[in-house]
């Protein structure tokens, strides 16, 4: 039931509701307002789309990014990028040419609206939640939909809010506030949850400030955070020309929230997330005189002009250590522009700083892997084994304060130790310049429009139906944390391959077992493969991949103690059974070769009864905790043979 009461998120997710109720935990779907993609998953998102037949996009405003795959090595990433652009032409949808910037810095920038709501096919989309948005990642399938004009499911969330209090010190920045939240909530703490913030310390906050945080809200595995639209959010879209896109919105006054969590902004100190894993927090100051080898500065979490503004007043008239790599990546062709118009891009340049094109690059493996198990300091949202492009390499999270002092003085440093912070002045406009954005085709002149596919694009891989029961090898077990970076790579070499399946899924768990791809496609031919894993599998990104990948291998389940969101629905999107211990000690009884059966298996999904299983002469339940709608996706094997 509405409540007249409300916090920010209830407002606009009840605002979008379409079906369900907006009790805790119920089954629900919200209309999408906005939708964006990025090229890694962007061409089978779009694949997707066009088997839906639907001759043009139906939301407010779909954009189509390239931001990931622009290291051109072959032919592959330039063919998928032309693929994209011409899909975008025809069917309407906004296309953000490569230089143009990293697709959520560019949406807070040029696109995003308080009040609205956005779905991408990339886990960083709530980074438009600091502009006031409900923006949620997902897998590609579920952008395709919602273009197409579908809701998009979600269970509705509990709403968590944290309390800001106070103000951050000179030194202390907005990486440093959800580094905190990472620390009191582990990267389990926000499933199935939003994260709203509020309280007189949102106020001290720019909205570049809140993008940060809602950025790194991710890491949490939150549904999504969000932020209010108040005067500061008006200046922001005044200064981006936008000022008519201003809507005022914050949670009523006495809106009840499912926990508060109270963080004062003034008791914090430098903080960084150690390797492996976003959650493991240590402040700066117990690391000091670690000896860094590579500071990378930039992309989707820090890659905003204020931040860039502190750090290149930071390297003024200084040197990078001798023995230090910095790069500094842009988020936007906007910031970019605006580094070289007030001269500080001339700082950072005399200051040694390698400066990279506006994209994702080194934060997914793409180019600037550190040295053998070399220290690299970054100011991105994830530091899982391996994603640097070095297996070994330490890398640590932090702010682009610690970043830079640390890459003047060759060890780790906390940059309060460093005096008074160099003044900086934001500038009241933005140079705006969209010129990078090309505009789709009217759709009096669509049909006009060719789909251009280059070889390396593939079909994506389509299930079987669910069959009565499931006798299948288990090939793989993992524990907790697995990732989607675990599951399916990124990095230069196997990134080009993400419009090509069968090639891909070679590269599938490779980092866990090397052996993996070839025992998967031997059990396929034997009535496929189960895998069985711990707490929180497939946390980290929304790739679709991870999913399609074991489709291809022949994967029919997924066996654990819990999962994050975005992959489990994307495993059910693509028929593959996301199975839950009903007892997690049973987790310890089932080990890797062994044969497992789910006798009734489809009998037991339809009626919504517990799912049997039996190895030998052990047996068990399995939970079947799935909505009608996902139950049905199962069966059909996949939400598009659902709809074929």
């Amino acid at each position: 039931m509405l409540t007249l009461v409300q916090t920010l998120a209830e407002k606009i997710i009840n605002a979008h509701l379409v079906e369900g109720e907006p009790i805790r935990g119920a089954n629900a779907a919200i209309k999408i307002d906005q939708t964006l993609t990025q090229d890694a998953t962007g061409t089978m998102a779009y694949l997707q789309f066009e088997t839906m037949g639907v001759g043009r996009v139906r939301t407010e405003r779909s954009v189509a990014y390239i931001d990931h795959n622009t290291l051109q090595s072959g032919f592959e990433n330039a063919d998928d990028h032309r693929y994209i652009g011409s899909v975008a032409k025809k069917y309407g949808i906004y296309f953000s040419r490569p230089g143009n910037g990293i697709c959520h810095q560019v949406h807070l920038e040029r696109f995003g609206k308080p009040g609205k709501t956005l779905i991408g096919s990339d886990s960083h989309t709530p980074t438009c939640g600091g502009i006031g948005m409900i923006a949620i990642g997902a897998g590609g399938l579920d952008v395709a939909v919602a273009m197409a004009g579908g809701a998009y499911h979600i269970t509705y969330p509990e709403i968590v809010g944290i309390k800001l209090t106070g103000k951050l010190h000179d030194w202390v920045s907005a990486k440093d506030v959800i580094l905190e939240v990472l620390r009191q909530l582990s990267v389990k703490g926000g499933v199935g949850k939003v994260m709203e913030y509020f309280g007189e310390g949102v106020k001290t906050l720019s909205v570049p400030e809140r993008a940060t945080i809602t950025n790194m809200g991710a890491e949490l595995g939150a549904t999504t955070s969000v932020f209010p639209s108040d005067e500061l959010t008006r200046q922001f879209l005044k200064a981006q020309g936008r000022e008519e896109d201003y809507v005022e919105l914050s949670a009523d006054e006495g809106a009840k929230y499912d926990k508060v969590i109270e963080i004062n902004l003034s008791e914090l100190a430098p903080l960084a997330a150690c390797p492996h894993s976003p959650d493991n927090i240590k402040p700066v100051a117990q690391l000091s005189d670690i000896v860094v080898n590579q500071v990378c500065i930039g992309s989707c979490t820090n890659g905003s002009l204020q931040d860039l503004l502190k750090v290149a007043h930071i390297l003024k008239g200084k040197t990078v250590h001798e023995k230090v790599d910095l790069s500094i990546a842009p988020g936007s062709k906007q910031v970019f522009n605006m580094l070289a118009e007030c001269g500080a891009l001339s700082d950072l340049i005399d200051a040694g700083a390698r400066i990279l094109e506006c994209t994702c690059g080194p934060c997914i493996g793409m180019g600037q892997s550190p040295v053998s198990a070399g220290v690299s300091l970054r100011t991105f949202n994830r530091n899982f084994v391996g994603r640097s492009g070095t297996k070994d390499a330490q890398v640590y999270l932090v702010s682009p304060e610690t970043a830079a002092a640390s890459a003047i003085t060759g060890v780790f440093t906390d940059p309060m130790s460093l005096g008074a912070m160099p003044e900086y002045v934001m500038p009241k406009e933005f140079k705006v310049n969209d010129n990078m954005v090309t505009l789709p085709a009217s759709e009096a002149d669509a049909d006009k429009v060719e789909i251009l596919q280059g070889p390396n694009i593939k079909p994506f891989p389509s299930n079987s139906a669910l069959p009565d029961k499931i006798w299948a090898e288990l090939v793989l077990k993992v524990g907790d944390n697995i990732t989607t970076d675990h599951i399916m790579p990124a990095g230069a070499k196997i990134l080009p391959l993400r419009s090509n399946v069968p090639a891909i899924s070679e590269h599938c768990f490779v980092v866990v077992d090397e052996t993996f791809p070839k025992r998967a496609k031997a059990a396929k031919e034997h009535g496929g493969s189960i895998i069985v894993g711990g707490a929180n599998y497939g946390q980290g990104s929304s790739r679709e991949h991870a999913a399609l990948a074991p489709v291809y291998l022949g994967v029919r389940a997924v066996i654990c103690k819990s999962f994050a969101r975005i992959h489990r629905q994307n495993l059910v999107n693509n028929g593959i059974l996301p199975l839950v211990f009903a007892n997690e000690s049973d987790y310890d009884k089932l080990h890797q070769g062994e044969f497992i059966s789910l006798p009734f298996v489809k009998r037991e999904l339809e009626a919504g009864d517990d799912i049997t299983l039996k190895s030998g002469e052990f047996e068990t339940k399995l939970k079947n905790d799935f909505s009608e709608r996902d139950r049905n996706m199962i069966v059909a094997g996949g939400l598009l043979n659902m709809f074929a």
